[in-house]
């Protein structure tokens, strides 16, 4: 179990009926580093996994030219950052086009602080950022938080040409 807590939300049992039938150990629930809900001072090791899992890749700056440049099929990659609210937003859209478009586009994520020379490399200066890819170049950006429509415009003009 992760030792360092990523971010604690606290809950107030009184307009919650499910949440106050619970025992008071169950009241303030913790994230820890490894997705899983603890509460504190219990005895038992209660673990609630998070059930939605990504469905766009993770890319490195190490696997970057294997994965995006050298890509036979057309990539998709969302640069974005753990403290970035909209980020989240973006990445629940990417992770739907992930599963619409297997096989026709690769989706993939880069977290823009750790792989920051990518980053400079493509001259992103704020995220989220989705530039697409087809045959190793660079073909469209789409700055910031868009509607789905918009992205599956750009995709379906790139898978187009």
């Amino acid at each position: 179990m992760a030792s360092s807590v990523v971010s604690r939300l606290s809950f107030s049992a009184s307009p919650n009926p499910s949440l106050s039938s619970l025992p008071p150990c169950f009241h303030r629930l913790s994230f820890q580093r490894d997705r899983a809900i603890i509460a504190p001072n219990s005895r038992s090791s209660l673990r609630i996994f998070c059930i939605r899992e990504t469905k766009a890749a993770v890319v490195t700056g190490k696997s970057w030219d294997k994965l995006i440049l050298n890509s036979d099929t057309p990539v998709l990659v969302e640069f974005h950052a753990s403290w970035c609210g909209p980020c989240r937003m973006v990445h629940r859209v990417i992770d739907e086009l992930a599963v619409e478009y297997a096989g026709r586009l690769k989706c993939f994520v880069l977290h823009a602080d750790n792989d920051k020379e990518v980053a400079e490399n493509y001259d992103i200066k704020a995220v989220p950022v989705v530039l697409l890819f087809k045959n190793g170049e660079r073909r469209k950006c789409v700055v910031g938080t868009m509607p789905k429509e918009f992205y599956v415009a750009a995709i379906e003009r790139i898978l187009a040409s």
